[in-house]
């Protein structure tokens, strides 16, 4: 039988193409979506079935999985991919940006993987996918919430590889770098509001910063990060931590290199904040 993938944040980005790249290997694939009608993949090639699903409603997580479950009767792999990017200043993120920034980012993987994991055990094997990113391991400027949710995810990630090791259940976490995705446009939220008041500047220094770093085609495509999930679930090696991307693979670097007191100060410097 053909091993069966779940993937949440399929509307479109490294979700959809990991829909796309899942199912030309012939996997069966439960795509799934807050509006499984907005989806930018064909459902029914490669046994690819949508699901609603939204990763802050419990309830939701739940029903998806069951409804996955009695499609193709097993969930081999699951890829955490649902999130969101938060922009601004710690200072001006109401408890209600926190809460959301935290539920999504955070408390999605866990509600869905606490709704995989019996099925998992009762096989004795299984994976467990997460997608961070490299602010996960270096945060980056006016991403401090952000960060703090990439940061649990790869802690989280970490820890749980050891508890489900002996279980026959392996856990593996991606801290990508740059994509070509929307991250920056659509599911980019703000903390602020008007230019960010006394922040307006920095606000307005990290953007360009931002803006050249993706003009310089540094990105790479979400099918390359498609495929090294794909990879990922398949390798069968205890590897957990995932560092994609050249220009994640350079930041790592120039902190083993330069030490971090010299990294956070060139990036300072990068981004025009001083200090």
């Amino acid at each position: 039988m053909a091993s069966t993938v779940f993937i949440t944040g399929c509307s479109s980005g490294i979700g959809a193409a990991a829909v796309r790249h899942f199912a030309a290997q012939g996997w069966n694939v439960a795509a799934t979506l807050r509006q499984p009608g907005t989806a930018r993949f064909e459902q029914g090639a490669g046994c690819v079935q949508a699901f609603a699903l939204d990763v802050t409603d419990p309830d939701s997580v739940d029903a998806a999985v069951r409804q996955a479950l009695a499609r193709f009767g097993a969930i081999d792999v699951a890829i955490n991919n649902a999130g969101y990017g938060l922009f601004g200043p710690f200072e001006t993120a109401t408890p209600e940006v926190v809460d959301r920034q935290m539920r999504t980012n955070v408390g999605g993987v866990f509600a869905v993987t606490r709704a995989v994991l019996p099925g998992m055990r009762e096989r004795g094997r299984g994976v467990i996918i997460n997608v961070a990113s490299l602010t996960g391991l270096v945060a980056m400027p006016l991403y401090s919430l952000y960060a703090a949710s990439k940061f649990a995810v790869v802690g989280f990630s970490q820890s749980l590889s050891h508890e489900l090791a002996p279980l026959g259940i392996r856990v593996k976490v991606f801290t990508p770098g740059a994509v070509a995705t929307d991250f920056s446009g659509r599911s980019l939220a703000r903390t602020f509001e008007g230019d960010g008041g006394p922040y307006a500047d920095s606000i307005r220094k990290a953007q360009a910063a931002f803006a050249a770093n993706r003009g310089a085609g540094n990105a790479m495509a979400p099918e390359q990060l498609a495929q090294a999930l794909y990879g990922a679930a398949t390798d069968g090696s205890a590897q957990v931590l995932y560092v994609t991307g050249e220009d994640a693979q350079a930041v790592l670097k120039a902190r083993h290199d330069l030490g971090e007191e010299a990294l956070l100060a060139g990036m300072r410097q990068r981004f025009g904040l001083g200090g």
